[in-house]
């Protein structure tokens, strides 16, 4: 018996080595066979023609290429390369992975071209179809071979030099030019030479990398020290942006028990931002850290809680997760643990809250966010906010001073970037009215129509916050808001009315101080609202507003009047378009007036004496008629006649 596995032994290992040495005679037949076969896949798959001047393998394991080119038909080179050396591990090829142990690449480039012929990648970008199966909803899985599969074809030894991507964008160029990459014993450096119009700039890529051991950790920065300025987003987004440096870490990337794990670290210096929809100057961030712990299965991948979000001295402990085991599920808990009211303010990006500059406080908080998003069930969105403060206090305002609230103060609206007329608000204008004085008919029908629960909420409704989400979410954009009049009050007081993230994201702060601290009381708030919206063209606050459309006080306006003025709010500038030729309200405005009443007739705000006689339609007399597109009467043109002085 013994004998005989020897014999077999033998007859197997002299059937290896005859393949070996055949395998070794027609090696350079075998290669250009493997090739070809990636040729016509190239063509078939992709309508890319790849050619090349020579094709010879080195030894057992070596490969070189010269002056290849990639070109897909009809469209510019996509890829071109002087020459290519390479070495595989012949054991990988024996077990079914492919890993490329050194590779030396010399003078080529990568171009990606967007013009009215379209773009020469587009034949890449074609989503393969999947194969049927289990296993293509498992999300672990298919994550780590594709890493293992990419990691895999990164060489562990690398020696590049003058290579270059070249983006042109319908005649925006840009181009990044490897002058030189070196990867030896886990050490890598690199020169970057990019430049985009007049913009020349060199960077440095140094650090470590292993891709066996699936591992790296590399900084990122400028060769002169210099800040890094971001190409391309700002000829293609109007995204001005540069930092000082960059560090990426990735480790411990691992598979088991059908869930993959990687994390790592990113950290960025000096970052600015400059977009008209972010703010209208620089937004600054000294230093941020991203401490990331992602947790992928079979059918959810999810940011882990135990990752943090570092903001100069602010934490931010972020969860995210993707599910798909039911329902298409998407979570999301932002939390900031316990943190100094001060280390919170000095933490704000510059630029960003430029009203809050210069405000001091002391005292601590704690602040937890939850939402979650069924995508098969939006109408059971969770949303959740909870602020917790701890002897919170604000004892030094900056540029917004709340304060102002409670006294006469100047108000002056902005239109277009313009600053218009002064308008008093206190008793010194003849036009403002006291809160006692407001017609309660008046305030219960703009509360009715703006903000129901003014008088209760803290700044902020929670419900209308979750309607908004799910219907932005449906939309895929911003279609609605949440506002409420305290919001209106601290935009229209404190803020202008730019659209911006920083602009929001201040009003969101200011409302929360102004409300929670009770600086100013809810009638004073409401007082000060109905003395300086807009109620019309260059019309501002109650007084005039009465005025204005009826030649009356507030305090005589009647309910149909009242119903009216509740109405314009929104668009206030648009009144004109309610009235038909004829100078009477247009059905659909009647219609809007008579749901605000049914609402208020519902909630108590009014009785069936109220209405008594206030059915007939209202009418515009005062200046405000002279906006009015009204077809003349015969009344009208005796009264012209009567007017001329002969």
């Amino acid at each position: 018996m013994k004998k005989k596995i020897k014999i077999f032994s033998l007859l197997l290992l002299l059937l290896f080595s005859i393949s070996l040495v055949f395998g070794y005679l027609f090696r350079n037949e075998i290669l250009h066979y493997a090739l070809g076969k990636i040729q016509k896949k190239l063509e078939t798959k992709y309508n890319c023609m790849l050619t090349f001047s020579k094709a010879e393998l080195l030894g057992l394991s070596g490969v070189e290429l010269q002056n290849i080119y990639l070109i897909p038909k009809q469209a510019d080179t996509l890829l071109a390369v002087q020459a290519i050396k390479t070495k595989i591990n012949p054991f990988g090829i024996i077990l079914g992975t492919i890993q490329i142990k050194n590779l030396e690449m010399h003078h080529g480039y990568i171009q990606l071209v967007k013009n009215e012929k379209g773009r020469n990648f587009d034949n890449f970008l074609k989503k393969d179809t999947l194969s049927s199966g289990s296993s293509q909803n498992n999300y672990a899985k298919k994550a780590y071979q594709l890493i293992t599969k990419l990691l895999n074809l990164v060489p562990t030894d690398m020696h590049l030099n003058n290579l270059a991507l070249k983006i042109n964008d319908n005649g925006k160029k840009i181009v990044f030019t490897m002058q030189e990459l070196k990867l030896t014993d886990k050490k890598l450096k690199s020169k970057i030479e990019v430049k985009e119009d007049l913009l020349k700039q060199k960077w440095n890529l140094e650090g470590t990398a292993d891709p066996r051991e699936m591992n790296a950790n590399l900084r990122f920065h400028s060769v002169d020290k210099s800040n890094i300025v971001v190409p391309y987003l700002a000829s293609r987004l109007g995204l001005q942006s540069h930092f000082k440096s960059i560090q990426l870490e990735i480790k411990n990337i691992d598979f088991s028990n059908s869930e993959m794990h990687f994390e790592g670290k990113a950290s960025i210096t000096n970052l600015t931002l400059n977009h008209p929809k972010i703010a209208c100057k620089d937004v600054s961030i000294e230093n941020a850290a991203f401490n990331y712990n992602f947790l992928i299965g079979e059918k959810y991948i999810a940011l882990d809680s135990t990752s943090s979000i570092l903001l100069n001295k602010l934490k931010i402990q972020p969860f995210a997760s993707y599910s798909t085991e039911k329902d298409t599920i998407y979570k999301l808990r932002i939390k900031i643990p316990e943190t100094q009211a001060q280390n919170f303010i000095s933490s704000l990006p510059k630029g960003l809250f430029r009203h809050f500059e210069g405000m001091e406080a002391i005292g601590s908080f704690n602040y937890a966010l939850y939402l979650e998003y069924n995508k098969n069930q939006p109408e059971a969105l969770v949303f959740d906010s909870q602020f917790h403060k701890n002897k919170l206090q604000i004892i030094k305002y900056g540029e917004a001073d709340l304060e102002k609230l409670n006294r006469e103060f100047t108000y002056r609206a902005v239109e277009n970037g313009i600053l218009q007329r002064p308008i008093l608000i206190g008793a010194s204008n003849p036009f403002f009215t006291a809160y006692e004085n407001l017609p309660i008919l008046l305030k219960n029908a703009v509360l009715t129509s703006e903000d129901p629960s003014f008088m209760k909420h803290r700044g902020f409704i929670t419900e209308a916050f979750k309607q908004s989400i799910i219907k932005n979410i449906r939309t895929k954009k911003f279609a609605r808001g949440a506002s409420t009049i305290s919001m209106q009050l601290v935009k229209n007081v404190f803020l202008t009315r730019e659209k911006t993230l920083s602009r929001k994201l201040e009003e969101i702060v200011l409302v929360y101080i102004l409300e929670n601290n009770r600086i100013a009381s809810k009638e004073r708030m409401l007082e000060v609202y109905f003395n300086i919206i807009e109620w019309g063209p260059n019309v501002y606050g109650i007084g005039e507003a009465a005025s204005f459309y009826f030649q009356k006080r507030p305090q005589e306006l009647n309910l149909n009047e009242c119903l009216f003025l509740a109405s314009i709010v929104p668009k206030p500038k648009k009144f004109m378009w309610q009235f038909d030729i004829n100078g009477n309200q247009k059905e659909y405005v009647v219609k809007n007036q008579n749901f605000i009443k049914n609402i208020m007739l519902k909630r108590g705000l009014l009785t069936e004496m109220d209405t008594i006689n206030q059915h007939l339609p209202i009418q515009i007399k005062g200046m405000a008629r002279s906006f009015l597109k009204i077809k003349p009467t015969e009344k009208d043109t005796l009264q012209e006649i009567d007017d001329i002085e002969f």
